[in-house]
């Protein structure tokens, strides 16, 4: 395979990766119980709880919430801004990407509509406002084996690569740790830096968007790329499964 046959995917994280903060935990501290809203995140962070279980807590903490000050809100979230830059270097490179987020619908659509980035795939939770003002979270993207995300990230990379492809994943978090293990290429800040670090995976560290489409443009220029070892062989596994 020559470098211009290679098919790249890149599968990117939402909070704190394409946003400049963490929007779901954001909401919670301003509109529910700051403190309740650390603890819950603590003990999930510390696999006391899965994410299922983290987010239909975090809901709870929130009550009647309007949501034009939801709106309002969200309308304040910025996004890193060489993320666009990344967008159209992967466009004219015919790389497509997909986001995967263990976040909602709801804010991560209105995001991307309001930079005009509704046009990438997006798998995410789903949030519900019910009629009583209460926030009911849905998880229509769940794997019973993985509770690292209520939006399994993993199955996300498996369903959307194949065997050929050159898989590459970013991300910031400990929801990004599992899908990472099975791509590539991983840029990787913060939690999942340090993830990577102490379970010696490799991975290329990053501070925007920017950065990333140097390497990448390295990456494409090699005669000869390895995929990663052990992310090939989880792969594998996965696809002899399914």
């Amino acid at each position: 395979m020559t470098n211009n046959d290679r098919t790249y995917k890149v599968f990117v994280d939402f909070d704190g990766t394409i946003t400049k903060t963490d929007v779901g935990e954001e909401m919670f501290l301003k509109f529910g119980d700051a403190e309740k809203s650390h603890e819950i995140i603590k003990r999930w962070m510390n696999d006391e709880i899965t994410s299922v279980q983290t987010w239909q807590m975090l809901c709870k903490t929130i009550d009647n919430l309007k949501r034009n000050d939801f709106d309002n809100f969200i309308d304040t979230i910025e996004i890193d801004e060489t993320f666009v830059d990344f967008v159209e270097f992967c466009k004219s490179n015919n790389i497509e990407i997909t986001v995967l987020s263990d976040g909602l619908d709801y804010y991560i659509k209105r995001i991307m509509e309001k930079n005009h980035l509704s046009q990438i795939a997006a798998y995410t939770n789903q949030l519900e406002f019910t009629d009583e003002a209460k926030l009911i979270p849905h998880f229509p993207h769940t794997d019973e084996e993985c509770d690292k995300c209520a939006n399994c990230k993993r199955n996300h990379v498996i369903n959307g690569s194949a065997d050929d492809h050159f898989t590459i994943y970013i991300g910031d978090g400990y929801s990004d740790t599992c899908a990472a293990q099975y791509c590539d290429f991983i840029f990787a800040k913060n939690s999942l830096l340090k993830y990577c670090e102490i379970n010696r995976i490799s991975f290329f560290p990053y501070n925007n968007f920017d950065e990333i489409i140097e390497r990448v443009k390295n990456l494409m220029r090699k005669k000869r790329l390895k995929k990663r070892h052990q992310a090939e062989i989880k792969r594998k596994h996965l696809y002899a499964l399914g």
